[in-house]
């Protein structure tokens, strides 16, 4: 699996440019006047991870396949949005379908871009949008709980649970703080998780600032970050105009560019990578003359669930994981080097899969 990632924003923050670089397409049309997204553009993009192209090289495999990222461009919201003002609240439910939301924060100034309310200010953007969110979460558990009064009543378990759930939400934003703000005991995870609200998912804060402070940032990203900080949220400084440009390049053009600008990687990594952190995902890897694969999970996972994302049936069918860290699969010339000095491991159902594992599943049909 990889992960979906809502990109919101207020008009004109570069959302569109920065989804039209990371995907290398020109699907979003970018264009400096509100809501030139009509509709969610939604692209895939490939993870980059030099670890996969490593193990390729030591196993001579054929192909490189490596984990890939949704990115979900969604229009540009604005002040009163959740009451229909802009483009209204129809773009709110694709932000529901996301795991996690790009905030993207204009963080540059420019005369010829003009900023919906006049004035360059993010964290006042991010609290905009917020609100908006907020008010839209409202509005929904008053609505579902008008709904689940007469399951309540017959005394529906999973209906009182919900009930239960969505107050704790309700009383929390009409206290001003986001859903995400409650804490939720582990028997009540996954429903909570199923009530979809919109201030539940982790935020990344993605400043975009002018060219010349893509390395170090600006004064208005650093305000971002204090923001951010204080309320346990991440941040990543990127460029779109950089991006963009990066996106017309090839591999040694862009390695060029991005030394010259004092960068060591693409804003795309650093947002991926970001992504990764907020999340809790890591990665694994199946190798052989065949292939090389990067697979996602969440951390802490299982080595059975872990099987599970290449096939059901892997993880029904589970036996065992044969296991060898990255490390050692790199430092002894791969499978066999490993074997040979003691460092493939045999897992059962109990093993906690690490980041960069190279696992082979043996499993009944």
């Amino acid at each position: 699996m990889g992960f979906k990632m809502g990109i919101v924003g207020l008009p004109n923050v570069g959302k569109s440019t920065l989804f039209n670089a990371l995907t290398r397409t020109a699907a979003a049309q970018a264009a400096n006047f509100p809501f030139c997204t009509i509709e969610p553009n939604v692209g895939d993009v490939a993870v980059p991870d030099a670890r996969l192209d490593r193990l390729a090289a030591i196993a001579g495999s054929k192909q490189i396949i490596p984990t890939r990222m949704t990115f979900v461009d969604i229009a540009g919201l604005v002040k009163g949005a959740s009451q229909g003002e802009g483009l209204g609240n129809q773009f709110l439910a694709n932000i529901r379908e996301c795991d996690a939301i790009a905030h993207v924060l204009r963080c540059f100034e420019d005369d010829d871009v003009t900023h919906v309310d006049g004035r360059v200010d993010p964290v006042a953007d991010a609290e905009t949008i917020e609100t908006e969110l907020m008010l839209a979460d409202i509005e929904s558990i008053e609505k579902r709980l008008a709904n689940l009064t007469r399951k309540v009543r017959g005394g529906d378990k999973e209906a009182v649970q919900q009930e239960r759930l969505l107050r704790a939400a309700l009383a929390a934003l009409e206290e001003g703080n986001p859903a995400r703000s409650v804490e939720v005991d582990a028997e009540d995870a996954k429903a909570w998780k199923m009530l979809q609200l919109l201030t539940t998912k982790p935020i990344l804060y993605v400043c975009n600032v002018e060219e010349t402070s893509a390395a170090t940032g600006n004064a208005q990203s650093a305000r971002v970050a204090g923001m951010a900080a204080a309320q346990g949220a991440a941040t990543v400084v990127i460029s779109a105009a950089i991006e963009e440009e990066i996106s017309q390049l090839d591999a040694e053009e862009a390695a060029v560019f991005l030394s010259d600008l004092g960068l060591e990687e693409p804003g795309l990594d650093r947002l991926i990578k970001a992504g990764y952190d907020l999340l809790q995902l890591e990665t694994y890897f199946t190798v052989g003359p065949k292939e090389a694969r990067a697979w996602t999970i969440r951390r802490g996972t299982l080595a059975p669930q872990a099987a599970g994302v290449i096939h059901g049936d892997f993880e029904r069918g589970f036996i065992r994981a044969e296991t060898i860290a990255y490390d050692d699969f790199i430092a002894l010339g791969g499978e066999a080097g490993a074997k040979d000095a003691g460092k493939m491991r045999v897992e059962g159902k109990a093993y906690t899969v690490k980041d960069g594992d190279v696992l082979h599943f043996l499993f009944n049909a």
